[in-house]
């Protein structure tokens, strides 16, 4: 199989789900017309990409929104925010606007968790004054924030950090992402994607190189309507390319970086989207 090595890993994905998912009984989410939105899940997997080697989780079976992502870990992790309006005026986001809990904020998750912990600070300060540390770690699952109104609690919750001191004399910085759910046609390519630019972004504040990155994903899921989808993006022929990550060479400071400095190099969306075009899929909320 050609493409990129996200491509394999979805298509071995989507198969173990159609083929091995457990279809659920009482599901939380409902779709916008009130019906309950039953989804096909398996537990338990990883997807694991060696940076130094050109191994990237983007996708050529659809096109992916790269621009919003990044947006949106920025928002999270660097605006350390809330906030809807924000992250529409700045990053023209709008996927979130469903879980708005009435003030146009998502409530105490995810950025104002990042705020609220310091977590960002100090994993930059860690990782330079202590490179051989394990305790790297943001945990978004913070049970006291729970307790306070939010719109939805996080799904990509939890990244380990660890400097590696590589034999060839480079240090490289390898994480790794917890996700407790993926909505796997929606957004496990977006996630994945996400944090591989957080990775990047936050080796080059601390001087080391993008080593490894790993996801392990808890349940990972297709809703019931998107089972058509799924079948279409396994008939799908991938595209070869090699996708990687472009960071402005003037900036190394983590709060400097805008989503201008940070782009995808090598992945043909144009292409793309002339070969195997954008899916529209139903969101359980």
């Amino acid at each position: 199989m050609n493409g990129t090595k996200g491509d394999q890993y979805t298509k071995e994905i989507i198969e173990r789900i159609l083929n091995e998912g457990c279809l659920d009984k009482n599901p939380r989410p409902k779709y916008s017309d009130g019906t309950p939105a039953h989804t096909l899940s398996v537990n338990h997997g990883i997807c694991t990409y060696d940076l130094t080697k050109g191994e990237s989780p983007l996708i050529t079976l659809r096109p992916i929104a790269v621009k919003s992502a990044i947006g949106e870990l920025l928002w999270i992790y660097q605006d350390e925010s809330n906030n809807l309006d924000l992250l529409k005026d700045k990053y023209n986001v709008t996927w979130w606007d469903e879980w708005d809990i009435d003030n146009r904020t998502i409530g105490t998750c995810y950025g104002e968790t990042v705020k609220r912990h310091h977590f960002v600070r100090d994993l930059l300060e860690g990782l330079k004054t202590e490179p051989d540390g394990r305790r790297h770690i943001i945990d978004l699952w913070q049970v006291d924030d729970f307790k306070e109104k939010h719109g939805l609690k996080p799904c990509a919750f939890l990244t380990i950090w660890n400097v590696r001191h590589g034999r060839d004399g480079i240090d490289y910085l390898d994480m790794c992402l917890i996700q407790r759910s993926s909505d796997f046609l929606t957004a496990g390519c977006i996630n994945q994607v996400q944090y591989l630019v957080f990775l990047y972004v936050v080796a080059r504040h601390c001087n080391y190189t993008p080593g490894r990155f790993t996801w392990f994903y808890n349940n990972i899921q297709i809703y019931d309507r998107h089972i058509e989808q799924a079948h279409e993006l396994l008939k799908r022929d991938p595209i070869n390319c090699n996708p990687t990550i472009w960071l402005n060479p003037e900036k190394k400071d983590f709060y400097e970086f805008t989503k201008d400095d940070i782009k995808i190099e090598g992945y043909p969306l144009k292409l793309i989207r002339e070969k195997n075009p954008q899916m529209k899929f139903d969101l359980g909320i």
